[in-house]
């Protein structure tokens, strides 16, 4: 039986599964990045797009200029409100791996929720990273460190129709992006 870190290793090298790969997550100072036993954890990138207009948020009709483009090392979150991101890491999932991903519990003990969708099988592109600050108080979000573990799920075989398949609406995203609607034209 393979190791699951010497199999997410060997996929990251030989497929690139992931790029900038990481070894190893222990760095002093820094919220911790790379591979980890049973996952990857992802870094976030100095890219952020923060909600600025008023209203109602209607997921069918995102205009991206309702969002403020900020680039910055170091970001400070506002109390109460939420932001989207990008992760540092660019990601092609294999057919028969699908993922699963949790903020780091550095961040969550601060107040700061992360939520991330699935990687579907062949899904590939830059993660958008969409991050709450629960708290009453700013919180500080550090570029280029740990965001979120990404845990990868091996299938015993290869799923009948995959990401690719379907012509995904994320599919190879290099940017921050916001919610989009088949069918349905965001105002850009």
């Amino acid at each position: 039986m393979v190791k699951p870190d010497t199999w997410i290793r060997t996929m990251a090298q030989e497929n690139g599964m992931i790029e900038p790969f990481a070894e190893g997550i222990s760095r002093e100072g820094v919220i911790s990045y790379g591979l980890s036993s049973y996952g990857y954890d992802m870094r976030i990138s100095n890219e952020f797009k923060i909600y600025s207009e008023t209203g109602t948020i209607d997921p069918k009709s995102i205009s991206t200029d309702y969002f403020q483009d900020i680039i910055c090392d170091v970001f400070e979150f506002p109390a109460q409100s939420s932001v989207l991101a990008r992760s540092v890491e660019y990601f092609r999932i294999p057919r028969d791996v699908i993922t699963i991903a949790f903020g780091k519990s550095t961040y969550a003990r601060c107040g700061v929720i992360v939520n991330i969708t699935p990687f579907e099988p062949e899904w590939e592109g830059y993660v958008t990273i969409s991050i709450i600050n629960t708290n009453t108080h700013p919180v500080k979000l550090y570029a280029g460190e740990g965001i979120a573990q990404v845990l990868f799920l091996g299938g015993d075989g290869i799923c009948e129709k995959s990401y690719a398949d379907k012509k995904g609406k994320y599919q190879a995203q290099k940017n921050i992006t916001v919610a989009k609607v088949d069918g349905i034209r965001n105002k850009e």
